[in-house]
């Protein structure tokens, strides 16, 4: 668990299904500007549950970290972060991507949610290297990264599928300090 005055991050459990369904049927079009279009067995509470097991078992496995941005005044989950693709070995290296729900934009959430996870991946899970990969008209998303200490390394050429189409991602990196 990660916490700060504002925000508390954490793993999901079972109790959180439903407000994991809420959140993602409520920014459904929303999210999908920006990400792999969903099953839409994905929308259910079987599936919600069904992420929250798999989250655990990759998390055990040290393959994937998925957890929860909750707002601590509201006690609220407004938004989800993750570490996936870790590399081990010499790499040391892991993608990170998050959603926040839409009405929370713009108030300075992610940016905090991002640093306080950063630091979590650099200091608890001795990675040495985080990459993120943004469609380049989502500004408000490069800003937030660059906030938390990203810098801008190119453009990957239609990088991914999404709604059907390859879209183009600018490559942001951090490097842990200590190393």
């Amino acid at each position: 668990m990660i916490t700060s005055k504002d925000l508390t991050i954490r793993a999901f459990t079972l109790p959180d299904a439903k407000a994991m369904l809420s959140l993602q049927t409520k920014n459904r079009a929303f999210f999908e500007e920006f990400a792999l279009t969903r099953r839409d067995d994905f929308y259910t509470i079987p599936g919600q549950v069904e992420k929250i097991k798999d989250a655990a078992l990759k998390a055990q496995e040290d393959k994937e970290y998925y957890f929860g941005i909750f707002e601590n005044h509201e006690k609220k989950l407004i938004g989800t972060i993750s570490l996936f693709n870790i590399v081990r070995g010499a790499s040391q290296s892991a993608i990170i991507g998050y959603f926040l729900d839409e009405d929370y934009n713009g108030k300075g959430y992610m940016t905090q949610a991002a640093k306080l996870f950063v630091t979590y991946a650099f200091t608890e899970l001795n990675l040495h290297r985080i990459q993120a990969e943004v469609q380049p008209h989502n500004v408000g998303s490069i800003r937030v990264l660059e906030k938390a200490g990203f810098h801008q390394e190119g453009l990957a050429t239609k990088n991914l599928k999404i709604r059907g189409e390859w879209k183009d991602h600018q490559v942001l990196a951090i490097i842990n300090p200590a190393d």
